[in-house]
């Protein structure tokens, strides 16, 4: 159906073409192929298709293009109309196109809840103080000198802590009650470890720099081109005194391909290039830190590189609530790897610029709450291409 539906229009052919050629679809092509079929689906089925006539549609868009298929969703096609939440590129289309009528496709999913940072999750620790003793430990660990010690204390605190966390009067002075994750670094590695084990603690760092990395930047020279997204692309080349290093610059093109969404009328959408300050800054050697972060602001949590020039960081930190939290390790891989480890162990939501990259991040490098996290079609649109992209 939807190979007739593409041959019989003339703009049908280019979408093969392309498909054939780069084995996927640019962003203008696939809205070029949607555009087609929610026309033919009208045509056929009237302005307010039934339910199974979209699936149909979705699904045949994937079995003749099976590299568009998202190989972490249940059928692979959600991206493209998901019948639980009434969502996907199709029913985005298809309200365009019914405007004035008052058919409703927000509907909440049954199936997907929006699972994050922000969820109280089980966890099985064993020797865990309560009541006098955490308060004791708690206490005890705030001037000790005996880091191993410390960190033994925070282990044996942490369900109180995450109890704490979930205490929205008591959410927002954890750095206070704990203040040595200012001062030990490692405390946000151990914390997540604990919530979700060392295989999925270890698959940023496994993971990205081999497989994501390469896939990102292949992707991303297909994308219009642009000062910043070049910039970003030529660190992969060549190292420069005034941009990132190759590894952070590559972690910023995924918000070019992730960019964000407007939310609301009241909330302007801001551009690619201003949310990659929402992740990451820079200051130079020397600056005072407080004078740093008094201009910057209270923020969502983002990672703060200390150095001479960008692309030689000597120091890197986790901000949150306008406070430093040394990182353990001093690349710019595993310093990422800790500031998004940080929204689970503080319980921090995701800033709304950056919810389509983190939501990627976490479903589909770290594999956290896959399939019960609400996910974009776009998010879904991209790991297809990722993971369908050759290097």
């Amino acid at each position: 159906m939807v190979y007739v539906a593409l041959h019989q229009k003339n703009r049908g052919e280019d979408i093969f073409k392309e498909y054939n050629a780069t084995k996927g679809l640019s962003d203008q092509t696939r809205r070029k192929l949607v555009n087609i079929l929610v026309a033919d689906m009208i045509e056929s089925h009237g302005r307010v298709p039934p339910i199974n006539v979209r699936v149909t549609y979705a699904l045949g868009i994937v079995t003749l293009f099976p590299n568009l298929k998202d190989k972490a969703s249940p059928t692979g096609y959600e991206h493209y109309y998901d019948p639980h939440s009434g969502q996907g590129y199709l029913a985005y289309r298809l309200k365009t196109v019914q405007r004035n009528t008052t058919i409703d496709f927000k509907r909440s999913s049954k199936s997907a809840d929006q699972h994050g940072p922000k969820t109280l999750r089980e966890t099985s620790t064993s020797e865990q103080l309560s009541g006098d003793e955490c308060r004791e430990a708690m206490s005890a660990m705030k001037h000790s000198a005996d880091q191993p010690g410390v960190r033994e204390k925070i282990k044996a605190t942490f369900k109180h802590r995450q109890s704490m966390l979930h205490d929205p009067d008591q959410s927002s002075v954890i750095l206070d009650h704990f203040p040595r994750f200012l001062d030990t670094p490692g405390l946000i590695n151990q914390d997540f470890t604990m919530l979700f084990g060392e295989d999925i603690s270890g698959k940023f760092i496994g993971k990205w720099p081999t497989f994501y990395k390469p896939r990102i930047i292949t992707v991303c020279k297909s994308l219009r081109p642009g000062t910043h997204v070049d910039d970003l692309l030529s660190a992969q080349e060549e190292a420069n005194d005034y941009g990132w290093d190759s590894d952070l610059a590559a972690i910023l093109l995924l918000i070019h391909l992730l960019p964000p969404t407007a939310k609301g009328k009241r909330h302007g959408k801001i551009s690619a290039t201003e949310a990659t300050d929402h992740v990451v800054k820079f200051m130079k050697v020397g600056t005072s830190m407080v004078t740093f972060l008094d201009r910057v602001g209270s923020a969502q949590p983002f990672l703060l590189c200390v150095g001479e020039k960008k692309s030689s960081i000597q120091k890197f930190y986790v901000i949150l609530d306008q406070k430093a939290i040394p990182c353990l390790a001093q690349t710019a891989v595993a310093a990422f790897d800790e500031l998004f480890k940080a929204h689970f162990v503080f319980a921090v939501s995701y800033d709304e610029a950056l919810c389509n990259f983190y939501t990627f991040i976490q479903t589909t490098v770290y594999g956290i709450d896959v399939g019960t996290t609400k996910e974009s079609p776009r998010v879904k649109e991209i790991r297809a291409k990722v993971d369908h992209t050759e290097v």
